[in-house]
């Protein structure tokens, strides 16, 4: 029997917070141990200026969101641009993941607030949950940046950046729930297929159903199987970097990731 999906979260709020902290402090240590105009192997497009002026954005974003402040919504452009031009954008980034974390903890249990995935779990958990897999994920580009590959592994993201296996189920499941199933993804198919991805170390994993329509995914509980599915499998932490784009080494025999990825699954 699938599990219930209408609140999706699979760590709790308090979890999120902490890790939108950690990652925060990860990202700004990896980026301070290069130099600004450094190449972000994981977004070849970006250097390490882009990383950050773009996270500093984003969190001071969310943090409007949460304040429900819809002109300072509708300025992304220029905090970006503010972040890109400081004197200091490493200490630029970090007042603005403090300001994120002392609003997210403020933040009343009843938060009315812009959200804006499938499948979301209430608004200040939403925002938690959303800025917790942002930050981290950008936290592992500060990383590759310092080590010049193009490809995290699952003890790099564990030992410097805190993401354990509930934090990366966590952020399998707000992927595959929350963005894929989004109009705007562009995984399609006019011959219908599904895959099953299995983590290894734990009693949970997901179908994620592919057609002509925008993709439909649930949850699986450890009994249920999905007869002619493709697998993919790996542990939780190679499952989350491989979906994320940021390495990982999984089990696909049937290439899935690989077409996701030419798909356009994920593109930042």
């Amino acid at each position: 029997m699938a599990i219930d999906t209408s609140a999706p979260a699979l760590v709790p709020f308090a979890t999120h917070v902490e890790a939108v902290e950690r990652a925060s402090q990860a990202l700004a240590r990896h980026a301070g141990q290069t130099w600004l105009g450094a190449r972000v192997p994981t977004c070849p497009d970006w250097d390490v200026l882009d990383l950050v002026a773009h996270q500093g954005m984003v969190h001071r974003w969310a943090t409007a969101a949460l304040h429900d402040n819809r002109d300072a919504m509708g300025n992304a452009d220029l905090m970006e641009t503010e972040g890109r031009t400081s004197t200091d954008p490493i200490a630029w980034f970090a007042r603005g993941a403090d300001d994120l974390t002392a609003a997210l903890r403020s933040a009343p249990e009843d938060l009315e607030a812009l959200v804006f995935l499938k499948n979301p779990p209430a608004p200040r958990d939403f925002w938690a949950r959303r800025q917790c897999h942002e930050t981290t994920v950008h936290a592992l580009d500060a990383l590759s940046a310092t080590t010049g590959r193009p490809d995290v592994t699952a003890e790099e993201a564990r030992s410097t950046v805190g993401v354990d296996t509930d934090l990366a189920l966590d952020g399998i499941d707000e992927l595959l729930l929350g963005f894929f199933p989004r109009s705007r993804t562009r995984i399609r198919s006019t011959s219908p297929y599904a895959v099953h991805l299995l983590p290894d170390d734990a009693p949970l994993s997901w179908v994620v159903e592919v057609g002509e329509e925008p993709v439909r995914s649930r949850r699986l509980t450890a009994q249920e199987s999905i007869p002619d599915a493709a697998v993919v499998r790996g542990t939780a932490l190679d499952l989350h970097l491989a979906l994320w784009n940021r390495g990982g080494t999984v089990s696909d025999p049937d290439g899935v990731l690989d077409r996701w990825r030419e798909d356009g699954a994920v593109r930042w």
